[in-house]
This record gives structure tokens, C-alpha cells and sequence, in this order.
């Protein structure tokens, strides 16, 4: 089997997964604010240590991202953004989020975009990157927390 092959076949596992765990979690009346548990005290604590193990190294322990990180490097790069509210995460739908995570910036954007933002799908499970984002939401104040959750609305989450 092919290394695109398999990437295409561990992408589509991971993407029903999630999709999967999305709409049951989005079922639950009580989750109208998107596909993140990000008021879970159990799944942001569990999402904390997976940031900071798999996340914090390039992202920052404050989720302050890396200095610069609108200007690209000496080798194309955008260094990694920030994940509070500073940053522009907030401004993608959870789904987008959890694709983004899952299979990486590059497979995402697509059309030759280059990132060094890599997909986790091989190393965590589907629950633990929404426990990573659930985590990275939870600490938004109040007034951007309702305008991701609004950004969820308008795409249908």
C-alpha cells in the first residue's frame, strides 16, 4: 500500500471518527455551542495535559504562540500562532479545528500551502484532540467564546 494511500485511508478513518463522536456529542441539546466540551472540567483537564505534551513545545505553555507569528521565517514558514484569544483560531468552526489537528495545516489548506503544523491522527485519539481544543476554548473570555460559538451556528455545528 501506498504511503498517500494509507494517509488517505488513516485521514478518512480518523475524519468519521470524529464526525462520528461530533454528532453525538452535538445531539445532546445541552452542547448547542458547537462540538467542543469546553465547559467538561473532566475533558479540559484531560485536554491541559495532552497541550502540554503534544501542543505547548511550539504553541507556547500560555498559548501565546511563537513571536512573530503573522511574518514567515527565512524558510517560508509561518511560526505557530497563538491559541488565546490573540490568536486566530477562534475564528475557525470547531470541525475545521478538529481537521486542522487531526491531518495537519498542509493537508487542510491544501494547493501547496506549507506548514510545519503536522496532523496528530497516528499519535491521538479523536476524543483526546477534542479535549485539546475543548482545553485551548475554555480559557477565551467570555466575549470571544460567544463569537466562536456563533461561527459554529453559521456553519451549521
Amino acid at each position: 500500500m501506498t504511503q498517500t494511500l494509507r494517509f488517505s485511508l488513516v485521514g478518512l478513518a480518523v475524519i468519521g471518527g470524529i464526525a462520528t463522536a461530533a454528532y453525538l456529542w452535538q445531539s445532546d441539546p445541552a452542547n448547542a455551542d458547537g462540538l467542543l466540551p469546553y465547559q467538561d472540567a473532566d475533558r479540559i483537564a484531560k485536554g491541559a495535559e495532552i497541550y502540554e505534551d503534544a501542543c505547548a513545545s511550539c504553541h507556547g505553555d500560555q498559548l501565546q504562540g511563537e513571536p512573530n507569528w503573522r511574518e514567515r521565517d527565512a524558510d517560508g514558514y509561518l511560526p505557530a500562532p497563538p491559541h488565546d484569544e490573540t490568536g486566530h483560531t477562534w475564528h475557525h468552526p470547531d470541525a475545521q479545528l478538529i481537521q486542522i489537528v487531526a491531518l495537519g495545516t498542509e493537508t487542510i489548506v491544501g494547493n501547496g500551502y506549507q506548514s510545519k503544523m503536522i496532523g496528530f491522527a497516528d499519535s491521538l485519539e479523536p476524543h483526546d484532540i477534542v479535549d485539546v481544543l475543548a482545553f485551548i476554548k475554555s480559557t477565551w473570555p467570555d466575549h470571544i467564546i460567544l463569537r466562536h460559538n456563533d461561527i459554529n451556528t453559521r456553519a451549521g455545528q
